[in-house]
């Protein structure tokens, strides 16, 4: 981990052209889609998968906790419905979450490190993460700073990522690239090569916070640096596409991507995560549905 960076050669990426990868992804899902005989059962998987989020300056203590006694009545044994993978929450709400949720094997996430824009001092961030941490979070979700991987500072990026991992203890860390805001395919793949490099245990696409959030192409850049990695170390890291998923035939799509490039051993709540709100309600119709 120590010069994990200096691996990495910025000059040595090429430009990855839009359109072209648009077609590899549209073919890709199509064909995998194809192959599933029972829909119902994927979309039990992906309801497995959410991070259940809420992440509002109105939320309080009863709306969170109306979150978590949601995310925990989804689990049905009688038609094989789990619960959600996580809840995703602002840090003040960790310890809450954490006691809600203990015994159901939901995890409690939070954003930490001047989420969502992530323009603060690293010592700032690093407080953050920490009290996260303290106060019961499993998972850490933290915002690259984009303002520097725009300018070409993409040293700092890693040496920020590389400093939260370290504070994050025993918790997870997965890395939001905010991908709408990275402007190129390439940067993405700079930004996904170097987010695993300091020790993302995911890489997440968007904070759902701008007009732009995740993207098919996007999703499936990271998806390639993930398996470059895979092949390199064998060392699995995990995706999560965040901001914007709100129906199934969306989230279906990104199930078939990871799939498709990265094989079923991927499907798995410690490898795929979709960050959402709206979408679990909408999974629980179609798999109830006659």
């Amino acid at each position: 981990m120590k010069n994990s960076f200096k691996m990495i050669d910025i000059t040595h990426y090429a430009e990855i052209d839009l359109a072209e990868t648009e077609q590899v992804c549209l073919k890709l899902i199509s064909e995998k889609i194809k192959s599933y005989s029972n829909l119902k059962d994927v979309y039990r998987n992906i309801l497995g998968f959410i991070d259940l989020t809420t992440l509002e300056g109105a939320d309080t203590e009863e709306k969170v906790n109306t979150l978590c006694e949601k995310a925990i009545a989804f689990k049905d044994k009688s038609q094989n419905i789990p619960c959600t993978a996580a809840v995703c929450v602002y840090p003040t709400f960790a310890k809450q979450v954490r006691t809600k949720l203990c015994g159901t094997g939901i995890h409690t996430a939070c954003v930490a490190g001047a989420f969502p824009a992530g323009q603060s001092p690293l010592f700032v961030k690093l407080i953050e993460v920490k009290y996260a941490v303290d106060e019961g979070a499993e998972e850490i979700d933290m915002v690259v700073s984009r303002g520097k991987a725009l300018q070409g500072d993409w040293k700092t990026v890693h040496q920020e990522i590389k400093a939260i991992k370290q504070f994050c203890g025993d918790a997870h860390l997965k890395v939001i690239l905010e991908t709408g805001e990275l402007q190129t395919l390439k940067n993405i793949k700079i930004a996904s090569d170097i987010a695993i490099a300091a020790g993302a245990d995911f890489i997440k696409t968007s904070t759902g916070k701008i007009t732009i959030s995740a993207t098919i192409p996007a999703a499936y850049i990271m998806l390639l640096s993930i398996k470059e990695h895979y092949q390199k170390t064998g060392i699995k890291i995990g995706l999560k596409p965040a901001g914007g998923i709100s129906e199934p035939s969306q989230a279906i799509e990104y199930y078939a991507l990871v799939d498709a490039v990265l094989g079923k051993e991927w499907l798995t709540k410690d490898l795929f995560r979709i960050g959402a709100s709206r979408l679990a309600d909408k999974l629980l119709d179609k798999i109830t549905s006659n």
